[in-house]
């Protein structure tokens, strides 16, 4: 595959159709960039790749060459300071600064405009109340407001983190579900002989990558991200007829450049500057179906012919992946809950409304006791109860790009490594690794492999066994066990203590 990002050499993306998904192809992709060169190096492809039907489709332009790649997407066209404060965040990186000093992930940026606005409202109040007219208020409205405020932070902070923590356990749900499908595909499927055989293997392989595919058309369903054509999805999915498919635009999935006030205003929380999440789906003019849907209909279909045609014959097996099935559905609809069902627009307003009430009463009750340090004291308590807000209302959808959302990318690209290694090698079969010499079947009682404990006898075997378990807990010093196991062996080899 040839992952250089270019486009074909004939132009395919004038040529073919950008709503009519792939033609029929017959050559192997790693030509699809050299299929009407006549010269160069590649020259001596050039039979085989003209086999080609038609130009390369729009959307296979840009294939990924690694899962490194392909599941980076977001970093590709972005410098270091917008992978900064956006995310979401990469579990793998490490910060050995302070938690209190650490500014990624943080929601310091979002409370600067807020933060300023509390600083000059406080301010002025001070300054009327120092040299016009002393405008405080009895301070008890600090204890009756702050308990309204307390518990109304409490009820937004608990209902967006368990809405976090639920999209947490269905994608944890489908990490767990995609491990043991891929291992019944793979191990507990039968290949049959010949040509035959061929074709089970890669149809197996095509069902695992389905798999890959279901989560990855997910993440993007998530994102309210219609089309086929991203680098990770494309090479997965181009090839089924999926209303996606037939809806694809180029120019959806090519983000407009961001001008620098509409960056910044991202990034300061400005919402008059946040784009709606669901544009894309807005701007399509044919249906865009259901592609976690539409993908796992492939992977059923793959599970009814394995056990029609006898490869999949064992009745447990056939009920566990029916199962699989079942719940990649329960993720499905699980996340669709959660992203669907936020907090009632009534209790959000309302918290936002109280906080901000709060916030701008706070220095007609302060001066009274603080004089000047109302200003401080007033941007302090400002930080902390507009800071519980915003964090609660970033972590309401917890499958967007915000640093503190999942990390749909990582979790997608975990799963694509383990497929790979499921798939590295053949089934394993019990035969060939439990009689290897070095398989110490009673180690650390005894380094003899599994064919010198096959000479022996049935007791000797049981003995052995039990004399490890008292060497394993015998409650004298590890000398006192090292010396049952010499015992031990030597009576086993029949030999005399030394």
């Amino acid at each position: 595959m040839d992952g250089g990002g270019h486009a074909p050499a004939d132009g395919g993306a004038a040529h073919a159709p950008a709503a009519d998904g792939p033609a029929p192809v017959t050559a192997d992709v790693r030509h699809a960039n050299h299929h009407t060169q006549g010269t160069g190096p590649h020259h001596n492809e050039k039979s085989s790749s003209q086999e080609r039907l038609t130009p390369r489709p729009t959307f296979l332009e840009n294939l990924a060459n690694s899962r490194d790649s392909q599941f980076m997407l977001s970093q590709h066209d972005s410098d270091d300071l917008d992978r900064y404060f956006h995310g979401p965040r990469d579990l793998d990186k490490h910060s050995k600064w302070p938690i209190m000093l650490r500014m990624h992930g943080s929601i310091m940026p979002k409370l600067i405009l807020p933060i300023a606005c509390v600083a000059g409202w406080s301010t002025l109040i001070t300054l009327i109340s120092h040299f016009v007219h002393d405008l405080s208020v009895d301070n008890i409205l600090l204890t009756v407001l702050g308990f309204v405020v307390g518990l109304s932070l409490s009820f937004r902070s608990s209902t967006a983190y368990e809405r976090w923590a639920d999209g947490r356990k269905y994608w944890s749900l489908l990490i767990q579900t995609s491990r043991n499908m891929s291992r019944t595909i793979w191990v507990n499927t039968s290949e049959r002989e010949g040509e035959q055989g061929k074709e089970d293997l890669l149809r197996k392989l095509t069902a695992i990558n389905l798999i890959l595919a279901f989560a990855v058309s997910l993440k993007h369903k998530l994102r309210f991200e219609p089309d086929v054509g991203y680098d990770d999805l494309a090479g997965l999915v181009g090839y089924l007829d999926t209303f996606a498919k037939d809806a694809h635009d180029r120019q959806v999935i090519l983000p407009r450049k961001r001008t620098i006030w509409k960056a910044a205003g991202e990034y300061l929380g400005v919402s008059f500057a946040e784009s709606n999440p669901r544009k894309l789906i807005k701007r399509s003019k044919k249906p865009l179906g259901h592609l976690p849907l539409e993908v796992l209909n492939h992977i059923s279909a793959y599970i009814d012919s394995v056990i029609e045609n006898g490869t999949l014959s064992i009745s447990l097996h056939q009920s566990q992946a029916i199962t699989y099935i079942a719940q990649l559905n329960e993720v499905v609809t699980g996340t669709e809950r959660v992203l669907d069902t936020p907090l009632p627009a009534a209790y959000s307003i309302a918290i936002a409304q109280i906080a901000w009430i709060y916030v701008l009463v706070l220095p007609f009750q302060l001066y009274n006791s603080l004089g000047w340090v109302t200003i401080p004291g007033s941007i302090v308590a400002a930080y902390i109860i507009l800071g519980l807000a915003t964090i609660g209302s970033e972590i309401e959808n917890p499958f967007g790009h915000d640093v503190n959302d999942l990390p749909l990318d990582t979790y997608c690209r975990q799963i694509a490594l383990e497929l790979d290694t499921v798939t590295a090698a053949p089934a394993p079969k019990v035969a060939d690794f439990c009689s290897r010499e070095d398989n110490y079947v009673l180690y650390p009682l005894s380094t003899s492999g599994q064919p010198a404990w096959k000479d022996r006898s049935v007791e000797d075997i049981r003995a052995a066994l039990r004399a490890k378990v008292i060497a394993n807990c015998s409650p004298g010093s590890a000398s006192n066990a090292s010396t049952i196991v010499q015992e031990v062996t030597a009576k086993l080899n029949k030999q005399p203590l030394v």
